[in-house]
């Protein structure tokens, strides 16, 4: 006779309805688990298609799948399973108003499987605001974590600080590159003035603006030349010059690869130090040879392994601006190409562009597999890996519809699959979960963010777009300032708030000691913003932190009390040791990382003996 207790269960299971969010890796293999544990309520939702790339680990898909909906197929491949589940297919972005707070209230459990901070970052606040337990995952190469997630009960996905993003100083891109990734961001911003969605934040012109080249002589006589009669420089964008060129790749490469180069080359203090760089001309390139890109050990016949020549590396930059420009030029108005590191026109554009830079600078060539992988910042997908986070997944499921969910931090678990065997001998170790941080902006009863910003700089714009949606990840910010009146700064409303963007925030009235509060109905998250005004600071650069004791700018702010760096604190006093700390660097590629910090530590599990357990954010699938 069977176990009453698991009926129960099984009749649990059946009954619930799920939501997995992501069909790539983890969600293959998750999807595939679901369907044969017996849930028969399953919703799926993914924007993306399905790419040749993704045949080797996420086994749903065919090769005659690739270019459509990993949704759709990974539902139609789920079904095939077991007849008789009812999955719903979404090919969509989770972060669309339609999948608001009563989508989500109609779910037992939400289940991650996503690939980027911005989506984790709204579903888990959805799931917070909806009371609807969550559970998050991950994989990168052969690490993986899976983090049940329940409003009061656990911390939440942001209740820890993610680990700082690599980013690079603009003078140094458009500048002083001294490593293969600087030119292989170069190129990528190249690729966006060229083709996509300009930003001037990515500007690849040299940068006359860079801290190294102040006091000299020859800049100054420089800008003189190419100023008009108001003393503004004249600088023609990149894309306009190329369209007015026609796109000839030989007058490009000429520009790019070596009047810009010239011209830095008499920017002389830059070079009093460095190696000065070479410019290149199309019709006098230097012999070079294509070699493998790892001491001829990679197989001749595998020619993205191999580094190009010079000549190679012009021969595929002509060919690519021009399928390029072939594509560019059948778009609607208004639209503009995406770089795609799928795509071998936009890959042979980056790879020729990023070692025609380095070779001008003196820094090694990089074969196209390698500049694919820094470039997408991809770290190498494991199918095994994906397996085993989806199974743990579907246990901390189970665990979380047997029990109450204020029980669930003794019951579930927070569990790192490691890439070597702990003390222990064991590579699946699981940890106690943790309560809220008292200070996390998003799950706290009080959230309060301090922002150190220029204010006379920033503009309302940049301030929605860099702050409000790219660092704190609203998605349809409404923003308000407390000073008595409810200025309102910007709304989510289409066009009422439009004349505000150009705005500085000063003019507006936002200044030192301001306080901005901060709206999102999508999301149901609201969160006070207090400004410090940085005078010392750009209209970009921000610092974020979830308490003032961490925020200090560099120089005196505009108050009475003149606050000053705390050097015992390290740059602009964040405290090292401190886990109350949000540190936000703009960056738009994700690296996966381990936190080595010992507050950031877990308490392990009793079956795991005494094993030092680091919390690992991981956001590859």
């Amino acid at each position: 006779m069977a176990d009453a207790g698991f009926v129960q269960r099984v009749q649990d299971v059946k009954k619930s309805n799920v939501l997995v969010v992501g069909a790539g890796g983890i969600g293959c293999e998750l999807l595939k688990n679901l369907v044969l544990s017996g849930f028969s309520s399953i919703e799926v939702i993914d924007l993306d298609t399905i790419d040749v790339s993704n045949l080797n680990r996420q086994f749903l898909f065919r090769k005659e799948h690739v270019g459509k909906s990993k949704a759709f197929i990974a539902k139609e491949s789920a079904e095939k399973l077991d007849p008789h589940v009812q999955i719903a297919a979404h090919h969509d972005s989770i972060m669309k108003p339609e999948y608001g707070l009563d989508f989500f209230k109609r779910f037992d459990i939400v289940m991650n499987a996503l690939d980027n901070r911005s989506a984790r970052s709204h579903v888990n606040r959805m799931c917070l605001a909806a009371k609807v337990p969550l559970i998050e995952s991950g994989s990168a190469g052969y690490l993986g974590q899976v983090t049940p997630i329940f409003k009061g009960v656990t911390e939440c996905y942001e209740c820890q600080p993610q680990p700082a993003e690599k980013t690079y100083p603009g003078c140094t891109i458009r500048n002083t590159p001294s490593e293969p990734i600087h030119c292989i961001v170069w190129a990528k911003h190249l690729f966006n003035q060229l083709f996509g969605e300009a930003d001037p934040d990515e500007d690849v012109s040299p940068d006359s603006t860079d801290p190294e080249l102040r006091g000299e002589v020859s800049l100054e006589e420089m800008l003189k030349q190419n100023t008009d009669a108001t003393g503004n420089v004249c600088r023609v964008s990149t894309r306009l010059w190329a369209t007015q060129c026609g796109y000839d790749p030989q007058k490009l490469f000429n520009k790019l690869f070596g009047d810009d180069i010239r011209y830095l080359l008499q920017m002389e203090k830059l070079w009093s130090r460095r190696k000065p760089p070479t410019p290149l001309q199309w019709d006098n390139l230097p012999d070079t040879t294509a070699c493998s890109s790892s001491d001829d050990s990679a197989d001749s016949g595998m020619l993205d392994h191999r580094r190009w020549s010079l000549d190679q590396c012009r021969r595929a930059f002509s060919d690519s601006v021009g399928r390029l420009k072939a594509r560019a030029v059948e778009l609607s108005e208004g639209d503009h190409l995406v770089w795609d590191k799928d795509n071998d026109e936009c890959m042979d554009f980056v790879t020729a562009c990023a070692n025609l830079r380095a070779h001008c600078f003196g820094i090694p060539q990089t074969s196209k597999f390698n500049v694919k992988a820094m470039a997408g910042n991809i770290i190498p997908a494991i199918a095994t890996t994906n397996a085993i986070i989806a199974g743990i997944i579907v246990l901390q499921a189970f665990k979380l519809l047997q029990g109450k969910l204020e029980e669930c931090r003794t019951s579930c678990k927070q569990v790192f699959l490691n890439k070597q065997p702990s003390s222990t001998k064991k590579l699946i170790i699981p940890a106690q979960l943790v309560g809220p941080n008292p200070k996390c902006y998003t799950c706290s009863s009080k959230s309060e963010l301090y922002i150190a910003l220029n204010t006379k700089q920033m503009t309302v714009g940049t301030f929605e777009d860099k702050v409000l949606k790219e660092q704190i990840r609203m998605a349809a910010p409404d923003v308000e300032l407390d000073d008595g009146k409810g200025t309102i700064v910007i709304s989510s409303e289409e066009g009422e708030t439009d004349s505000n963007r150009a705005m500085h925030l000063a003019s507006l009235g936002v200044t030192h000691g301001s306080r901005l509060r901060c709206d999102d109905f999508l999301q149901n998250f609201k969160v006070t913003v207090n400004i410090i005004h940085d005078e010392n600071a750009d209209g970009i650069a921000i610092e974020i932190a979830g308490d003032v004791s961490q925020l200090k700018p560099d120089n005196d702010v505009v108050d009475s009390n003149n606050h000053k760096d705390d050097e015992s604190k390290g740059q602009r006093g964040f405290d090292d040791t401190s886990t109350d700390d949000l540190c936000i660097i703009e960056n738009d590629d994700e690296e996966a990382m381990e936190i080595d910090r010992k507050n950031l530590k877990r308490k392990v599990s009793d079956d795991t003996e005494d094993v030092n357990v680091k919390r690992a954010c991981v956001v590859i699938d």
